[in-house]
């Protein structure tokens, strides 16, 4: 079980309170493809990904996005038991979909570098050390029913 301080989880609570989903999620998942291209074989019927500027202006990757940032809304309001609250969405990434959950990490990075980049110089080293954190531990989470 991780322990959380207080700080930490107001960090975490005002990173989420603030944030612009269908601003931020579709950037973050854009960049994940775009950086790490060989996750694009989860997104096969998605469209067109055949370059940056495709990826960037699909709806559907856009859309995933969101849902994936909307998903992190469960890690946030059950941060006393990630890995319970993840437990159903570590199966089907497990047994359904069959993603590798290293995914989830490269995920995690481009995220936090768009949540950086939004946050400019409010983005302090103290508040990417919780936000990390927070990621480390969803990540551990949705990796946990892997066989």
């Amino acid at each position: 079980m991780v322990e959380w301080t207080q700080q930490e989880r107001s960090i975490i609570a005002g990173i989420f309170a603030n944030l612009n989903y269908e601003d931020i999620g579709p950037k973050a998942l854009a960049r994940c493809l775009i950086v790490y291209p060989w996750t694009q074989r989860y997104f096969g019927a998605y469209g067109d990904l055949s370059t940056p500027e495709a990826i960037k202006g699909n709806a559907k990757i856009a859309a995933h996005g969101v849902k994936v940032l909307h998903g992190l809304d469960r890690a946030v309001k059950n941060m006393d038991n990630i890995n319970e609250a993840y437990s159903e969405l570590s199966v089907l990434h497990s047994d359904k979909l069959h993603v590798d959950p290293d995914n989830f990490r490269m995920f995690s990075d481009c995220l936090t570098v768009v949540i950086a980049a939004n946050l400019g110089d409010a983005f302090t080293a103290e508040t990417q050390c919780a936000f990390q954190k927070f990621l480390a531990v969803v990540v551990f989470a949705l990796g946990r029913k892997y066989h």
